[in-house]
């Protein structure tokens, strides 16, 4: 009988091209599929909780897959694990309803980019954090980060590169804190756009150099336009760290 398993997962993407199978480069669920496929003895085919770019990290990820293997759900994390590298580590796995999707049963995902702000490197930063040397304001970043929240069309915050029927969007919230050097800049929505958390990210940077004041941000998304937004900042300080499913999978 075949089963539709979900797995949850983290991996640090420094050394892929993000997670969707690619013909000419390393990603995340191709790693995966050729690990599932050496523990269950069949191809694979794996369907994720949303397409993360090169570099980008996963606190939290979700993929389902489907199998005729017996192998107990309670053995899977396991055995996958050793077929896999220590950058990406399976952490449960669970029997879903045949109508579960990975990607489209999510309801809401929140990612997290990190910047290690200080005047001075931090060797366990590289690849993890952006680090910016000018001191930034937090406050005024967060101030910018607010104007995001609610349902826009987000056009003037994403890369062109991937088709989508609408890019409106809901973001549910979009905190900024400081703790010593590290900002955090924490965002959910109902769904993200090319690039757009990275964006975001750039543009409440932006108005913290002054180049912009937030309360410029409702006119820009209504604008459309992406060159007024800030830039698109270094993928290696994204990360997801949060999913919301129906089903527990978490």
């Amino acid at each position: 009988m075949e089963r539709n398993i979900a797995l949850k997962l983290m991996y640090n993407g420094t050394a892929y091209h993000g997670w969707q199978v690619q013909k000419n480069a390393v990603t995340v669920a191709e790693t995966l599929e050729k690990a599932l496929a050496l523990t269950v003895g069949h191809p694979v085919k794996c369907t994720g909780a949303g397409r993360t770019d090169a570099g980008v990290h996963a606190e939290v990820y979700v993929a389902n897959f489907r199998t005729t293997s017996r192998i107990p759900l309670d053995k899977l994390p396991l055995a996958v694990n050793t077929r896999l590298p220590n950058d990406i580590v399976v952490v449960k796995a669970t029997q879903v309803s045949d109508a579960f999707n990975a990607i489209g049963s999510c309801q809401k995902k929140e990612y997290t980019y990190r910047i290690f702000n200080s005047r001075l490197g931090d060797p366990f930063y590289v690849d993890r954090a952006w680090s910016y040397p000018r001191h930034l304001d937090e406050t005024v970043m967060a101030r910018a980060a607010e104007q995001f929240v609610g349902t826009h069309d987000f056009r003037a915050v994403r890369s062109v590169g991937t088709e989508t029927r609408t890019t409106v969007r809901t973001v549910y919230w979009f905190d900024v804190e400081r703790q010593g050097d590290l900002i955090s800049c924490r965002t959910c929505a109902n769904g993200f756009l090319y690039n757009m958390v990275r964006a975001m990210v750039g543009t409440v940077v932006y108005a913290a150099e002054g180049k912009l004041d937030p309360e410029d941000i409702p006119a820009i998304l209504e604008s459309g336009d992406r060159t007024l937004a800030g830039p698109t900042v270094p993928p290696g300080g994204l990360y997801m760290t949060k999913l919301w499913y129906e089903e527990d999978v978490l």
